[in-house]
């Protein structure tokens, strides 16, 4: 999985405007995100046609601030620069909620 370097939401449209990306909002001091993590070879393996990123949310406070990100861990998907469906808030996900999230936006 790519790291997001720090940038701001134009950058990251810029980034992201060709292809399907899933954004992971997370930090190393958050339990639940720690939880997640273990888990995310396995979701990518899964989903080919995504292209993880994993945005540190302390790093990217303004952008994840931009993006209305308030509870870590938090996925965010996009098609070709567009917003297509999120799983945002700061609850433990596992695997399977993530698996389902991304089932649903395939539909």
């Amino acid at each position: 999985m790519e790291n997001l370097p720090k940038m701001n939401l134009n950058e990251l449209t810029t980034k992201i405007s060709n292809g399907k990306y899933m954004l992971f909002f997370s930090a190393d001091w958050c339990p639940d995100c720690r939880f997640i993590k273990p888990e995310m070879p396995n979701i990518e393996k899964e989903y080919p046609q995504y292209t993880f990123l994993a945005v540190d949310r302390d790093e990217n406070i303004d952008l994840a601030a931009e993006l209305n990100i308030f509870g870590i861990p938090s996925f965010v998907a996009f098609d070709n620069g567009k917003e297509i469906g999120r799983l945002v808030n700061k609850d433990r996900k596992t695997k399977a909620e993530v698996e389902n999230f991304i089932n649903s936006l395939e539909n």
